[in-house]
């Protein structure tokens, strides 16, 4: 029998016993310790530090963290082997993940029917009568395919590789599987009557649970072979449902824009209405929506994932310890730490407060400089930003104002004719709309501007009613609306790079 090594985690008060030379990245990911760049050492998300213990940092960690770091015990968990017993301090605990109770129209139904938003870093389900509408249940839980990368192209090109694809369609199938488990552990009865179940996610998540062939995504032109809706039967997934419910992975809408935005569509009816409207989804990826019921345009940005803290270089999720909110109290910087705990990283909506505060005051140039050539800003110890996390910022908030550009200008329209912009996502119900307008990502008036949370879960919900009813607008919307792939625009490179500076005031 190989030799065990065991593991002590604090602040979580964990024990585990593994095999002598088991790689970190393998066991500790389901505590929170969170891998961005898939483990290949290019950033430092998953920092720990050594309490007890051998662990000899590789050359590769030399290069990446300070010899000040090193010396106080910090290592990146993912080129690190548990080769002795240890003690690490892990400081991350689980990040709360939006879910939805939003009131909506359906039309009564019998049964049970179960939603599910497959996120690229977090997983909501419900389970809901059908009669009523009520949510008898909720489950939630991280991704478990971040493991292998934070943001969808780092999950595209671990697919390419030998068995990649299969092994994270298998992760995503197992997990969600479970998450359907522990919605209907505690009723026979509830799980027999179960009918329908519809999930909804991007692109990249559409092909990883469905078998897709993922390789057309990885390169120009970014078109999917297969991007309209998949069918299972419950023995297919190895879900634990009765063998008569119907199971759909809603249609995408083209490109990078798959079926989580078309639940965002049902779930704020801007395919109803006259007024022209604009849905922005901020998470791991941007995508935009403008339009009314005559016609949408919709497109995919390439943010990357610095609105979730990723590709920053003390970046995180919204958890504890997290610096969430940064504002100006007679010229000084105050900070807010989730969870009233020392600070360890920023989250997306702490970075814009910053940078925000930091053009307020002259610290950051509309160029994006750090003024008087540091290299680094520091927020509150040992939290800072780097001159390339505020690039990072620029390129993913100039995407987005790019977008929006591209868009209105394919519609013939202008920005003070849109009526109404919806901030659909975790980022987008967080994120303070002030600081936003401050750096130039949403141009609009904050009377415009509703954050309106999970609409793809609500959407999903919406679209599971439809579906028991015999009535859907999914192939409705799809008619009226046009994918625009921003890489092919000959104007949007002109644009995103104006998009990427500042406004001065």
């Amino acid at each position: 029998m190989p030799p065990k090594v065991k593991i002590e985690l604090h602040p979580l008060g964990k024990t585990l016993e593994v095999e002598k030379g088991t790689p970190l990245q393998d066991v500790l990911f389901s505590y929170g310790v969170e891998f961005p760049c898939g483990g290949t050492g290019r950033c430092k998300g998953c920092r720990l530090r050594v309490l007890r213990g051998n662990l000899p940092p590789s050359p590769q960690q030399a290069e990446t963290l300070t010899a000040g770091e090193l010396e106080e015990g910090w290592r990146l968990a993912c080129l690190c082997n548990a080769d002795d017993d240890l003690t690490l301090d892990v400081g991350q605990w689980e990040a709360p993940i939006l879910t939805d109770h939003t009131p909506f129209h359906f039309i009564p139904a019998d049964g049970y029917g179960i939603a599910i938003d497959l996120g690229t870093t977090t997983l909501a389900a419900q389970i809901l009568d059908l009669r009523t509408g009520q949510v008898l249940g909720v489950e939630t839980s991280r991704n478990p395919q971040a493991v292998q990368g934070a943001d969808i192209m780092s999950r595209v090109q671990y697919a390419l590789a030998a068995s990649g694809q299969k092994e994270l369609e298998s992760l995503i199938r197992q997990e969600t599987g479970r998450l359907v488990k522990n919605l209907t552990v505690n009723s026979e009865a509830l799980l027999e009557q179960v009918r329908f179940a519809v999930v909804v996610g991007n692109t990249v998540m559409h092909h990883l649970f469905g078998g897709v062939e993922i390789t057309p995504l990885s390169h120009y032109p970014f078109e999917p072979v297969k991007d309209g809706r998949l069918e299972f039967s419950p023995s297919q997934l190895g879900w634990p449902l009765p063998g008569s419910c119907q199971i759909a992975f809603l249609p995408c809408l083209g490109g990078f824009v798959g079926s989580d935005i078309l639940a965002g569509i049902l779930a704020t009816r801007i395919h109803e209405g006259d007024d022209l409207c604009l849905l922005i989804d901020l998470g791991t990826n941007g995508e935009i929506v403008l339009g009314n019921r005559q016609g949408m345009h919709c497109a995919s940005t390439a943010a990357g994932p610095a609105f979730e803290g990723g590709r920053i270089s003390m970046g995180m999720q919204a958890s504890s310890g997290a610096i969430s909110a940064v504002e100006l109290e007679e010229e000084k910087l105050k900070c807010h730490v989730i969870g009233n705990v020392p600070p360890r990283g920023i989250c997306g909506s702490g970075l814009v407060d910053a940078v925000a505060a930091g053009l307020s005051t002259e610290v950051i140039g509309p160029s994006g400089r750090i003024r008087g050539g540091k290299e680094s800003w520091l927020l509150l110890p040992p939290v800072s930003l780097t001159q390339a996390d505020i690039r990072e910022l620029q390129l993913a908030k100039g995407a987005i104002a790019a977008g929006i550009q591209i868009l209105l200008e394919r519609r013939g329209a202008r920005e003070s004719d849109i009526k109404r912009i919806y901030l659909a996502g975790a980022f987008g119900n967080y994120i303070n709309l002030q600081s936003a307008r401050r750096i130039g990502m949403l141009d609009f008036p904050e009377e415009k501007i509703e954050p309106v949370g999970n609409t793809a879960l609500l959407g999903a919900k919406i679209a599971l009613f439809q579906w028991a009813a015999g009535q859907t607008q999914q192939e409705e919307i799809r008619s009226i609306i046009t994918h625009v792939p921003l890489a092919a625009d000959p104007l949007f490179q002109e644009k995103y790079v104006e998009a990427m500076t500042f406004p001065n005031s």
